[in-house]
């Protein structure tokens, strides 16, 4: 079970969100997601910019460019897992969900909200690396992204600029 949410926000042109709605919110998409809930374990939460999420990129994935979320999950190895320590940090980029959230007529709240998402779903074992994983994470993200709206207003959790 999800114990701590640990948030930094390090991007100066969106407003950080409220820590404790934060991390209710990130409580209730990791049960949805599917994420272990027999053991104690802690998130990491690293919100930043399109230029440090493009050196992260390069730096820890090997890809060019920026991106919306980046995922490590540690519980991949049981044997070096222990309940308590972080099991999944998401290195997530409010600048790409603007960008995203004005292009696909969503908005910036849902977008950023969706890269969570995206990322536990990724942590529980989800890929999209082909067309039928990609339908399939689709149809995760659509079920846990209902279950938040039905109890949150994202643009409380991640408001807009004013």
């Amino acid at each position: 079970m999800l114990k701590n949410v640990y948030r930094s926000w390090r991007n100066v042109r969106h407003p950080a969100p409220p820590r404790a709605l934060l991390a209710a919110a990130a409580r209730d998409a990791a049960a949805a997601a599917g994420l272990p809930a027999e053991s104690e374990w802690d998130l990491e939460l690293t919100f930043t910019n399109d230029r440090s999420m493009a050196k992260y990129n390069s730096e820890l994935v090997g890809h060019r460019g920026t991106t919306d979320v980046i995922t490590f999950s540690y519980f991949d190895d049981p044997g070096n897992f222990f309940p308590g320590e972080t099991g999944v940090e998401l290195i997530i980029n409010p600048d790409a969900a603007a960008r995203e959230g004005a292009k696909r007529g969503t908005t910036y709240a849902y977008e950023l909200m969706l890269y969570l998402v995206h990322g536990l779903l990724h942590a529980s074992g989800e890929d999209d690396l082909n067309p039928a994983s990609r339908r399939r994470m689709r149809r995760r993200e659509h079920e846990v992204m209902k279950v938040l709206l039905d109890k949150y207003d994202l643009r409380e959790i991640f408001p807009e600029l004013a």
